[in-house]
């Protein structure tokens, strides 16, 4: 194989792998490709946890041509046996002479030894072919690996002079439909959706993933310290997704008797009076959730900013001017008092989307 025909190969790996964002969850984004003699003979993606991985569907389409041919895979094959067997031995088995790998697994339980084992049966493995574009799949379960935390995205929504609402509180709609829309294709592929209860009383948002044809509705997280969400919320009212309401350690239990007829929504006492966004990211963790999508108001946009706790920013800017001093920004709250405390970025997308434009940033690596 020349290095463009391996190029091309791992792109279409790469694309299949990035045509299952959101269905995944916990386990990353992968595809495979398995060619012979410069056909291709299987393709494959891991389209569920629990179901094959992407490697074993791409083999077990090519068959017995797989033999002598190569593979390539976005991510370092599997080595240990969870919900299915490890896909290092399937290759093994499979006759494959070569495996082009486009990343290693951070996961302990992998970690290089899955391309040990290739190695140690025989077959040629490479390691690094188009790493940065796969890395990218996986940001998500990279950081759930390596913290036990979701990795967090802050939406924000706001017009050309920085405000998310008028004076009076006024703010649907500050963008056009185009830019809403696209906030559903975010919901869907996050595990959770956070907002305040201020967003619920104010707003009653349903918090749902509202595609053309459909979507994964994301668990809908509300942080309320006195429980205070009304019952005739949709989040209540509506069980298309479980409804988590995060509360202060004061709320009686009468109070929580309150939701009991209501069973996708369940009441989560923290231990403390106030909440605080580490415990949050925590108990989420805990609990499975890998990705978190918050969509707050300035309030809860500011708690995880003075936590250091968003790893990327979607914002959403409309050519709109509101001005007044009191209209509120999309993170208000007490803020970070030194400029070098600040939550440092780097932009990493600028699009026009409809009459909007979106910016996507992420938090700036550390040096060293």
């Amino acid at each position: 194989m020349t290095q463009e025909q391996d190029r091309q190969y791992m792109e279409l790996a790469i694309q299949m792998a990035a045509a299952t964002t959101g269905q995944t969850s916990p386990n990353p984004h992968v595809g495979a490709v398995v060619v012979h003699q410069n056909e291709v003979l299987g393709m494959g993606a891991h389209l569920k946890a629990g179901e094959a991985h992407a490697e074993v569907h791409a083999l077990n389409m090519a068959g017995n041509r797989a033999r002598g041919g190569t593979i390539y895979v976005t991510l370092e094959p599997c080595s240990h046996h969870g919900r299915t067997p490890p896909c290092a031995e399937r290759i093994i088995q499979s006759g494959i002479a070569r495996a082009v790998i486009a990343t290693l697994d951070p996961n302990p339980k992998v970690a290089g030894q899955g391309v040990q084992k290739l190695r140690e049966a025989g077959i040629e493995v490479e390691v690094g072919l188009q790493q940065e574009e796969a890395d990218q799949l996986n940001q998500v379960f990279y950081h759930y690996i390596s913290t036990n935390t979701p990795y967090v995205t802050m939406k924000t929504a706001m017009t050309m002079d920085g405000k998310i609402a008028t004076t009076t509180g006024e703010s649907q709609w500050i963008t056009g439909e185009a830019a809403r829309a696209d906030v559903h294709q975010y919901r869907h592929a996050n595990d959770a959706i956070l907002v305040g209860v201020n967003t619920v009383i104010q707003d009653k948002p349903r918090l749902t993933a509202r595609l053309p044809d459909g979507g994964n509705h994301p668990t809908r997280i509300v942080l309320d310290t006195h429980l205070r969400t009304p019952i005739d919320s949709p989040l209540i009212q509506n069980p298309d997704a479980p409804t988590w309401i995060l509360t202060g350690n004061q709320v009686e239990q009468d109070q929580i008797d309150v939701y009991q007829s209501y069973p996708h929504v369940e009441i989560i006492k923290l231990s403390h009076e106030t909440i605080f966004i580490p415990d949050v990211l925590t108990l989420l963790g805990d609990r499975g959730i890998t990705s978190l999508f918050v969509e707050g108001g300035a309030q809860v946009n500011d708690a995880f900013v003075r936590a250091g706790a968003v790893q990327q920013v979607i914002q959403y800017i409309a050519p709109k001017l509101l001005g007044g001093k009191d209209a509120p920004t999309p993170v208000g709250g007490e803020g970070i008092g030194e400029l070098q405390a600040a939550l440092a970025l780097e932009i990493t997308e600028v699009s026009s989307i409809g009459q909007d434009i979106k910016v996507v940033a992420k938090q700036k690596r550390q040096e060293g």
